[in-house]
């Protein structure tokens, strides 16, 4: 198998539970500090820390609840089509917004069967050829 070349994918740190809220398609956006420019493929990369207050929030409890929360592992992809701030004064575009964030629209997300430990790291990262090679034997048809 081929790893296809060029600049066309990224990866993303995201702790747990707000990675597997992505991967259940409840969650569409990811909330960060700063623009993002980036627009394709992004693996999702589940972080080694867990936010335990976040466990407890109704809609976070309600979207993850009965499913493991993978640490220190990439478990899913997603295409990042879109980065906003929501207007002064405007609704929220998704429930899991925050305010004064920016919001990182996710689409065509697709969750790995099985999660591939790697280490992340802050801000959009480049993967390396083993990991795509490791990501595209679950998700053969995932191209640029």
């Amino acid at each position: 198998m081929s790893v296809p070349e060029g600049d066309w994918i990224r990866g993303i740190s995201i702790r747990q539970p707000w990675t597997t809220a992505i991967l259940t398609g409840a969650k569409t956006i990811e909330n960060r500090p700063q623009h993002w420019s980036w627009r394709s493929w992004v693996l999702l990369h589940a972080g080694l820390e867990i936010d335990r207050p976040a466990l407890r929030l109704p809609l976070v409890g309600r979207t993850v609840r009965g499913r493991e929360l993978v640490t220190g592992a990439v478990i899913g992809v997603a295409r990042l089509t879109d980065c906003h701030q929501d207007p002064d004064g405007s609704p929220p575009c998704t429930e899991w917004a925050q305010p004064d964030a920016w919001h990182l629209v996710l689409a065509d997300v697709q969750e790995l069967a099985l999660p591939v430990p790697v280490r992340g790291q802050l801000g959009p990262w480049k993967p390396t050829l083993d990991l795509l090679f490791q990501v595209l034997q679950q998700l053969p048809d995932l191209r640029p």
